[in-house]
């Protein structure tokens, strides 16, 4: 099979270059995923590729996990209040 790029040239800061079609991507999953259907080991297995071949840009990776940081996606919401009723001035119910 005839590579639309060298493999070494396929990875840029900026961009992943699909061996398929020659296209620039942030991400290869998603392409692949919506374009050629393999997955990402048979994309590899099919090129040639190591297994540590990236499949979203790095810079991206990072980008989008700063953002899901600054707005505190990913962490537990604070526990919620207790429902039940209490007694007024410590008497209980009866």
């Amino acid at each position: 099979m005839v590579h639309a790029v060298s493999i070494r040239k396929s990875v840029t800061p900026d961009f992943l270059i699909c061996l398929e079609n020659g296209k620039k991507f942030k991400s290869l999953k998603r392409h692949l995923a919506t374009h050629y259907d393999p997955t990402p080991n048979t994309y590899r297995q099919k090129w040639g590729l190591p297994a540590d071949y990236p499949m979203v840009l790095p810079n991206y990776t990072t980008l989008r996990s700063g953002l899901a940081k600054s707005a505190d996606l990913g962490r537990r919401a604070p526990p919620l209040r207790s429902c039940r009723r209490q007694p007024l001035n410590g008497r209980s119910w009866g």
